[in-house]
């Protein structure tokens, strides 16, 4: 009843406002990331009754292009303004569990392993807080889309001496600077934007590339069943890809020294902690 008058509203909204409709939905996936923090209440009803207007997409290639245009652009890094504080609560208190867990794996290795590789870096923020949480680490090297925001972070973090940050495609990366002895890392919702084919592919390759420890926090969809729909499938309103995590890692060649769920964003969708090594 609740969500049936929030959209009634959102509607009649839409219609005395158009102006401001039109401003919130300059950009489909913008309009899917506002913060309602930042929005106003009758802003906050007219983008629920926007993102329920919005055409159901399911060419996968479509998707991953319009997603991968969106973090290249200055759009991206106004979400990431927006968002700061998800680091505080959402990052902080529940993600990172998993890294205690990685500093377990890692003291029973025979191996160091000296470099962490963040694929989609963002803000740079969880990078940093590695650089504190792993202090044998000698190299953190953050990649992003976005060149505006590698140069926001490498002008932030400029003290931080350990800490490197790349504007590049982390499939290119990889095949052109990745090497072993290492941590690679992605942080709630990254992994989401490749194409299944592409992200298997990348998979596989950083495996290739000899001793590594991953670390993923990825999104799914809350109704993916993994053991009864193992394929990847679409999620959300922008959309994007609900990957099955465990599966591809294991076809890649790694083992998994961790796997768990939580409810995300309301329970909307679920959080996906994986652990795997090579």
């Amino acid at each position: 009843m609740i969500r049936k008058l929030a959209l009634l509203l959102g509607n009649i909204l839409i219609f005395l406002r158009p102006s401001k409709a039109k401003e919130l939905s300059e950009n489909r996936i913008t309009l899917v990331h506002k913060n309602k923090k930042y929005l106003s209440m009758q802003e906050r009803l007219m983008r629920y009754a926007l993102v329920k207007r919005l055409d159901k997409i399911k060419d996968h290639d479509t998707i991953a292009e319009q997603n991968r245009k969106f973090w290249e652009d200055n759009s991206a890094v106004e979400l990431f303004n927006e968002t700061e504080d998800t680091f505080q609560s959402d990052f902080l208190p529940h993600c990172t569990f998993i890294f205690e867990k990685l500093k377990t794996e890692l003291a029973n290795q025979p191996e160091s392993f000296k470099t962490i590789v963040e694929i989609g870096t963002g803000n740079g923020d969880v990078l940093n807080y590695l650089s504190e949480q792993f202090p044998e680490v000698e190299k953190l090297i953050g990649i992003d889309l976005s060149q505006h925001q590698i140069d926001l972070n490498t002008e932030r973090f400029k003290t931080n001496k350990k800490l490197e940050f790349v504007a590049a495609d982390a499939y290119d990366w990889v095949n052109n600077h990745g090497k072993g002895n290492a941590i690679y890392v992605s942080s709630r919702g990254v992994l989401e934007y490749f194409l299944e084919e592409r992200l298997q592919e990348l998979l596989t390759n950083i495996k290739r590339l000899g001793p590594i420890f991953f670390v993923a926090i990825e999104p799914n969809g809350a109704d993916h069943d993994f053991e009864t729909q193992p394929n990847t499938q679409l999620y959300g309103n922008e959309p994007s890809f609900s990957h099955n995590y465990p599966l591809l890692f294991e076809n890649a060649g790694f083992s998994l020294w961790h796997f768990s769920q939580k409810p995300w964003h309301n329970g909307g969708n679920l959080q996906t902690f994986v652990g795997a090594k090579s």
